[in-house]
């Protein structure tokens, strides 16, 4: 039998086994998914499933809380920083569109109006929202964008 690969945004895991692999409590998990702060998978069945990508953010969000001081709305901010316009390589007609764009408080996933190129995207499958798989933080991508 093969065994195929599982990408790492393929949601697999429950909210309790999400729990165990993050370290972090299912109230603060259900507290970030409230907050906009990670995208979990929702099934027909109204329950949530989780990929790898989603616990790297989960622990990233924790190390953000706990180690480093910033609150939910810092967070967002921090967030909201990732130029998410450059990523996706939108035309300065799109970017005036887009509240992502012209927003400083929330992250682009959150954003009411998107442009053209963002309209019909998964967010949980979109490189913006997949960045902590390469980096561990905001910054570290900034450092690579910025010369």
């Amino acid at each position: 039998m093969e065994s195929h690969p599982v990408e790492s945004t393929t949601p697999v895991y429950t909210l309790s086994t999400t729990c165990m692999l993050s370290g972090i409590p299912v109230h603060s998990i259900r507290q970030y998914i409230d907050k906009g702060l990670i995208i979990p998978f929702r099934k027909e069945s109204n329950r949530n499933l989780f990929s790898q990508t989603d616990v790297l953010r989960l622990k990233y969000v924790h190390r953000l809380l706990n180690d480093d001081g910033l609150n939910i709305a810092g967070i967002r901010s921090v967030l909201a920083l990732i130029p998410c316009w450059s990523i996706r390589k939108c035309s300065e007609a799109e970017r005036t569109k887009c509240q992502a764009y012209n927003s400083s408080t929330f992250p682009c996933w959150e954003a009411s109006e998107k442009g053209t190129l963002c309209k019909n995207t998964n967010c949980r499958e979109c490189e913006v929202y997949r960045i902590v798989e390469n980096y561990p933080d905001v910054k570290s991508f900034l450092k690579t964008i910025i010369h």
